[in-house]
């Protein structure tokens, strides 16, 4: 009877929350990336450093350089932690999808191999 209920909910609500579990984990890798917010301030300057312009015209443009040059640092930092974002996605997806192939074959393969530890 025991056996019966365990597989009743290893291939039932178990598998169910197999789904569940790999959606979590996507979520939290995201999360923890913080994903939405650096495509929100993919062009912002890094860390807030900007130049204020003074009154001449050379000051202006040094200021204008040096913004550019903040928003391109900013821009390219945010971009390599997007990209291993996306790596991180991809891995969590690969483990994901080998979980989900195997959740179904684990109590066939612990049976075989009960079977094939018995037989001589």
């Amino acid at each position: 009877m025991l056996a019966a209920e365990f597989f009743v909910w290893w291939y039932g609500r178990g598998w169910a929350l197999v789904f569940k579990n790999m959606e979590r984990r996507m979520r939290q890798t995201g999360q923890l990336f913080s994903v939405s917010q650096l495509l929100g301030t993919l062009f912002a300057p890094w860390r807030r450093t900007i130049s204020y312009p003074g009154a001449s015209l050379n000051e202006h443009m040094q200021a204008m350089v040096d913004n550019a040059i903040s928003r391109f640092v900013g821009f390219m930092v945010r971009i390599f932690v997007l990209i291993a974002a996306a790596m991180t996605f991809v891995g969590v997806a690969v483990v994901a999808l080998v979980e989900m192939v195997a959740w179904p074959l684990v109590p066939i393969a612990i049976a075989a191999g009960i079977i094939k530890g018995l037989l001589p």
